[in-house]
Formats: structure tokens, sequence, C-alpha cells
């Protein structure tokens, strides 16, 4: 079942304004578990940590920031049905 443009735009806000925080605080206090590592280390896990969040929301971010489309016309046939 397809997501309409609107509500792609409404959960996209929700994974962004309530998800994300959520994911930041939880990523941080896992990595503060364990021994401070090196620098270089540590970036490298908030960079792959960075990019692992969004992967599983591809699809509902897809085609967020282009223009409403224009709904589709109904077929010849559904019209005479119709009437």
């Amino acid at each position: 079942m397809a997501l309409s443009y609107k509500a792609k735009r409404r959960w996209s806000l929700v994974v962004l304004l309530i998800g994300l925080p959520l994911y930041v605080v939880v990523s941080v206090s896992i990595v503060g578990l364990f021994d401070r590592p090196g620098v270089l280390l540590e970036m490298l896990i908030y960079v792959v940590l960075g990019v692992l969040w969004a992967l599983p929301f591809r699809a509902l971010f897809r085609g967020i920031g282009k223009p409403e489309p224009e709904p589709e016309p109904e077929p010849e046939a559904a019209k005479e049905k119709a009437e």
C-alpha cells in the first residue's frame, strides 16, 4: 500500500522531528558506554551511524522536496461505469 504525497510529508516530519533526535540520544548513549576510542575511529562510528538511520526511510523521503504531483485522470472506462 503506497502512501499519498501528504502522508509521506507528514511521516517524514515525524521521523525528522521525533525519531532522529531519539536516534541521536540512543547512539550517543551506546557509544558512551565504551571506553573512548581514537578521534578518527569515533568520527567513523558517528558517520556510519549518521548514514544508517536514513537507510530504512529512503522510500519515505524520496520525492518529498518536489512539488505535489497532479492527480492522474480517470480512464474513460471508469467514467462510463460511474454514469
